[in-house]
């Protein structure tokens, strides 16, 4: 069985995982990345379990002897800190026409990669790593891109939901330290 250290990362890079677990579980992420895409926020809030933790911790740039560091950890700061009360009404605003960060609407394009999946800690659960890049563009001139690597940890699902998973937790790391977008008013 693979270890999991503190970050939620399995300890060794190479792992094995049964194809069938392998494919549900990248279909599933593509799937999501599409529900965003398309701005369809609700049905993919709907993916998220009552007790999700959703979170963008800051980053700085630190010397190699700090590079524990250089990620600020649960009770340090963060760009986004939102449980599922939080969550939802971030794509209520998003959805509402009102939130003048998104009017007109951002145009977004979804890169979900390098997906490596563990065991979980739970029965049925999953710790999933994945890289994304993530393009927007606003206006008629305006270009963002986000990069970085997301740590989820899956669920199952009920069968009744169309999906294999349910997103419990997801902590996304990005690579820049200084966003130069004006806001971050996409989900990633």
């Amino acid at each position: 069985m693979t270890t999991i250290d503190r970050t939620g990362t399995p300890a060794t890079a190479f792992r094995t995982t049964d194809p069938r677990i392998q494919h549900d579980v990248e279909q599933f992420l593509y799937a999501e990345a599409e529900l965003l895409d398309q701005r369809r926020f609700q049905e993919w809030n709907d993916l998220f379990t009552e007790d999700v933790h959703y979170w963008l911790p800051t980053r700085t740039t630190r010397t190699n002897r700090e590079r524990d560091r250089e990620i600020a950890g649960r009770d340090e700061s963060a760009l986004i800190d939102d449980d599922a009360f939080f969550l939802t009404g971030r794509v209520r605003r998003y959805s509402s026409g009102i939130s003048w960060s998104e009017e007109p609407p951002s145009r977004t394009r979804r890169l979900i990669t390098n997906i490596r999946v563990a065991p979980g800690t739970e029965p049925g659960e999953l710790h999933v790593v994945s890289n994304f890049y993530v393009y927007r563009s606003r206006l008629e001139r305006h270009q963002d891109w986000f990069v970085g690597e997301r740590f989820d940890t899956l669920r199952p699902a009920a069968p009744d939901t169309g999906y294999p998973y349910r997103i419990a937790a997801r902590k996304i790391v990005l690579e820049q330290t200084t966003l130069l977008a004006p806001s971050l008013s996409i989900f990633l």
